[in-house]
C-alpha cells in the first residue's frame, strides 16, 4: 500500500478501503506522508467527495489519531455541544450553566479563536484568573461535583486533524463538506461526547454562506454520528448578522452573565434555550422539545443557570465583580459611538464584515499565537430590521489603540445598509436535522 495509489484511486472518484485510510491517517500523524501528497489527496477529496462509509473512517481515523478522553468516571449520559464558528457567538456560556443546572453532566474542551469568529476559551480567559488549563483529574472532579467544566483541548487531541487542517488552510481545500464534517465529528469523539448538539451557522458572518450548503454539512456530520454510535442533532441557525449584540472577548462574557440573569438580548436567549432544550433530549431527560424548552426558560427565570456559571468560574479559579455592571471584566481605554447618517430601516448588517473589524481591534486572531486584547470589540446597537434616525448610535466601538478608531468607524459603517423600507427578517432557527 502506498500514498500514490491512494491519490490517484480518489483523483479518479474511487472509494477508498478502510485500511487505505487508517494507512493515510497514521502518515498524516506520524510524518511519513509529506504535505505535498497530503495536500494532492486532500484536493482530490475536494473535486471527487467521499462517500458516507469514507467520512465516517476517516473520522473514526482522526479521532483515534491521538489522546482520546475517557469519561467513564462521569456520572450520567455524556453530551456535548458545538457550533461552526459565528460572530458574537457566546451561546455556550449560557448553554453549558443551564444544562447543568438541570443536572446534565457536561465536560466540555474548547478551543481558541482564529480570523473573525472568537473561541469560547479567548472568551473564558478574559474572566480574571480563570483557568482553562486543567488536569484530567480535576476536570473529571470538577463535572462529578458542580457538573460543568470547560477547558482548553489537550496538545494531543486529533494530532491528524491539526496538521491535515493547516495544509487544507493553504492550498484551497478548507471548504470541502467531507473534510469539515470528519474534523468536527473527530475531535467531538476524541472529548469523549456519546451525544452531540451541532450549531451549524448560515450566512455572512458564518463558514456555510447558504442554507443548502449548511444542510448538506448538517447531514453528513449526523450520518456520521449515527454510523458510529453517537447521538447528533444540527441546529441550522442564522449568522447574517451578529448573535446578541456584544462581540469581543469581555464584551460577549458581560452579555452571557446578563443572559442568566434574565435581561440579556432576546435572540441569544432563543437559541441558547433552543440548545440547551436538544441537550435535554440526548440526555433523556424530556420525550419533547417543547417539554424541554419550558422547563429550560424556568431554570433560566429561577437564576439557578447564573448560579451555576459562578460555581464553575470560582471552581476554574475566575474572580467576578457581580456586583458591579461590567462584573468586573477588563474595558477598554475608548468608547466610541458610530452615528447613523441618515434615517431608515437597518436592511443588513454584514456580521462577517462586523467579526473583521472586532478583530482588526485585538479581539481575534489573524494567526495561531497571535495576542488578543480581551477588552476590545463591537457593541451592536442597532440591529435588521429596526428603524433608526439621523445621528442614532449604530454601534459602540471598544478599542484600546486611539490609532485604530477611525478605520473601525470606517468599516463598521459600511457593514450597516439602511433603507425608507423595511422587509422580512430571516427566522434566527432555520432548520433541525435529526
Amino acid at each position: 500500500m502506498n500514498i500514490q495509489e491512494i491519490i490517484l484511486k480518489k483523483r479518479n472518484g474511487g472509494e477508498m478501503t478502510t485500511d487505505e485510510i487508517y494507512f493515510l491517517v497514521n502518515g498524516i500523524s506520524n510524518g511519513s506522508i509529506p504535505d505535498y501528497q497530503i495536500a494532492a489527496w486532500a484536493m482530490a477529496v475536494y473535486f471527487r467527495g467521499m462517500t458516507e462509509q469514507e467520512t465516517a473512517q476517516l473520522t473514526l481515523a482522526m479521532a483515534y489519531s491521538g489522546e482520546v478522553m475517557d469519561l467513564s468516571a462521569i456520572a450520567g449520559k455524556k453530551v456535548d455541544k458545538h457550533s461552526t464558528g459565528g460572530v458574537g457567538d457566546k451561546a455556550t456560556l449560557v448553554v453549558i450553566p443551564l444544562a447543568a443546572a438541570m443536572g446534565v453532566p457536561v465536560a466540555k474542551m474548547s478551543g481558541r479563536g482564529l480570523g473573525h469568529t472568537g473561541g469560547t476559551i479567548d472568551k473564558l480567559e478574559s474572566i480574571p484568573g480563570f483557568q482553562a488549563e486543567r488536569t484530567y483529574q480535576q476536570f473529571i472532579e470538577q463535572v462529578n461535583s458542580i457538573k460543568a467544566a470547560v477547558i482548553s483541548q489537550t496538545g494531543n487531541l486529533v494530532p491528524a486533524d491539526k496538521r491535515l487542517y493547516a495544509i487544507r488552510d493553504v492550498t484551497a481545500t478548507v471548504d470541502s463538506i467531507p473534510l469539515i464534517a470528519s474534523s468536527v465529528m473527530s475531535k467531538k469523539i476524541a472529548a469523549g461526547a456519546e451525544g452531540i448538539v451541532l450549531d451549524v451557522k448560515v450566512g455572512s458572518g458564518a463558514f456555510m454562506k447558504n442554507v443548502g450548503e449548511a444542510r448538506q454539512l448538517a447531514n453528513t456530520m449526523v450520518q456520521i454520528g449515527r454510523s458510529i454510535g453517537r447521538q447528533v442533532v444540527a441546529v441550522l441557525t442564522d449568522m447574517s448578522q451578529p448573535l446578541g449584540h456584544a462581540v469581543g472577548n469581555a464584551l460577549e462574557v458581560r452579555e452571557a452573565i446578563d443572559s442568566l440573569r434574565g435581561h440579556g438580548p432576546a435572540d441569544l436567549e432563543e437559541l441558547s434555550v433552543l440548545l440547551t432544550a436538544q441537550l435535554l433530549l440526548l440526555a433523556g431527560k424530556y420525550n419533547s422539545i417543547e417539554e424541554a424548552r419550558q422547563e429550560v426558560r424556568k431554570v433560566l427565570i429561577s437564576g439557578a443557570g447564573y448560579e451555576k456559571f459562578c460555581q464553575m468560574i470560582t471552581a476554574q479559579g475566575g474572580r467576578l465583580a457581580y456586583d458591579q455592571s461590567n462584573y468586573g471584566l477588563p474595558q477598554s481605554n475608548y468608547q466610541v459611538e458610530l452615528k447613523a447618517s441618515r434615517e431608515g430601516f437597518v436592511a443588513a448588517l454584514d456580521a462577517f464584515e462586523v467579526g473583521k473589524t472586532a478583530m482588526l481591534l485585538g479581539a481575534g486572531r489573524e494567526k495561531i499565537g497571535d495576542t488578543i486584547d480581551p477588552a476590545v470589540g463591537i457593541q451592536v446597537i442597532k440591529k435588521k430590521g429596526e428603524w433608526v434616525q439621523q445621528g442614532d448610535t449604530l454601534a459602540i466601538i471598544h478599542a484600546n489603540n486611539i490609532g485604530l478608531i477611525a478605520s473601525a468607524a470606517e468599516r463598521l459603517q459600511i457593514c450597516y445598509q439602511l433603507s425608507d423600507t423595511t422587509s422580512p427578517q430571516a427566522p434566527l432557527i432555520i432548520d433541525t436535522v435529526y
